[in-house]
């Protein structure tokens, strides 16, 4: 298993390296014959953003712009996606890893190529991703680490220097970082049947330290908020390949169900790529539903609040009779509540009656 892991890596890192290598000879083949470099890409624009609801989640729809140095206003986008590619391509030979931080001071100095800010080198990334059709992860650039993961799951790294290391998830307390090492590793055994995703560190520590993988047979995810793409992936994975349902538990307000939603039906922002939705995912609380059935303590929905509630109500994603029932409610209430607010019940609430009542009902 660990020369086959090794191998599937070394060969995915290969067929991204040929993608940037044809990318680079694109270009330079079109200076020989003295044409100003030009390449074509799928439109990132909101009116080219489709959700498809066989899919279930946004797309790129047909319309492509070519991005052409002999514009004046493409000339200098274009010089930093050219080098964008030549440092992802230097990192997959050196076998580096980067942080989106880390390439936006990489071209510090670099005259003409250096970016204003981090949201236009980000944006250059993303159109490499859309020009390729490959995520900025296999280009070796990740985001700040943050999410985590505990429970019965052994992986092999694949990464230089650990090939066929093998590591089980239970062995570090706080769970395991899902960074770059973590994302590309192999997937080797575990005794689990579901995936647990945990929008609040203070919730994932609380269920690690009850146990609850074993109580509920789960893998335990700690998003930090809105989840990375990198973890994203990963549930993808555990629910696809590993055959595992994935329950979702986050914060009882607008940006909790949105949280959710990304994980089971990606984001506008990810719609050139493939890999990160988990369509069969549940969001199983905190429901407007359960504020009332658990009589929690609340807070008063901000008018932000409530902005966005109704924004979601329009988004074709929330058309399901649950989403608009628990929208709804949360309007009519005019309160929100955090996953800390069970504690009222006891620290040991949310295991020994609500997560098993609501795992029961989905």
């Amino acid at each position: 298993m660990s020369g086959k892991a090794v191998r599937e890596a070394d060969r995915q890192r290969e067929m991204t390296e040929l993608a940037l290598k044809q990318l680079g000879s694109l270009v330079y083949e079109q200076i020989r014959a003295r044409e100003f470099p030009w390449i074509m890409i799928q439109s990132r624009s909101t009116d080219n953003i489709i959700y498809d609801q066989e899919l279930k989640q946004y797309i790129l729809g047909d319309r492509l712009i070519r991005r052409h140095s002999r514009n004046i206003a493409h000339i200098r986008p274009f010089a930093q996606l050219i080098w964008t590619a030549w440092f992802s391509r230097e990192l997959l030979r050196h076998r580096k890893t980067s942080t989106l931080r880390e390439v936006y001071y990489s071209a510090r100095g670099q005259r003409d190529i250096e970016f204003k800010d981090q949201d236009e080198s980000d944006n250059i990334i993303t159109d490499l991703e859309t020009a390729l059709s490959r995520p900025r992860e296999d280009f070796n650039i990740y985001p700040e680490e943050r999410s985590a993961i505990f429970g019965d799951l052994t992986i092999e790294y694949t990464v230089p220097g650990y090939e066929g290391k093998r590591m089980n998830l239970t062995e570090h307390p706080d769970g395991v970082m899902i960074g770059p090492a973590l994302t590309s590793a192999e997937f080797i055994e575990t005794s689990a049947d579901k995936v647990l995703v945990i929008e609040k560190g203070a919730m994932f520590t609380r269920l690690v330290e009850e146990r609850a993988h074993e109580k509920f047979n789960a893998i335990l995810i700690h998003t930090a908020g809105q989840a990375p793409r990198s973890t994203r992936s990963i549930i993808q994975r555990l629910n696809q390949l590993g055959k595992m349902p994935v329950y979702i538990f986050t914060d009882g307000d607008p940006w909790g169900v949105h949280i959710a939603m990304v994980i089971i039906s990606g984001s506008a922002n990810a719609a050139h790529l493939r890999g990160l939705a988990t369509p069969d995912a549940k969001w199983i609380g905190v429901w407007a539903t359960d504020i009332v059935k658990y009589r929690l303590p609340t807070e008063k929905l901000t008018d932000m609040d409530i902005k966005r509630l109704k924004e979601l109500k329009k988004d074709p994603r929330y058309g399901g009779e649950l989403w608009q029932r628990e929208i709804d409610l949360f309007i009519k209430l005019g309160v929100k509540a955090e996953l800390e607010a069970f504690s009222r019940y006891g620290l040991t609430y949310i295991v020994d009656k609500y997560l098993p009542d609501k795992l029961e009902g989905a």
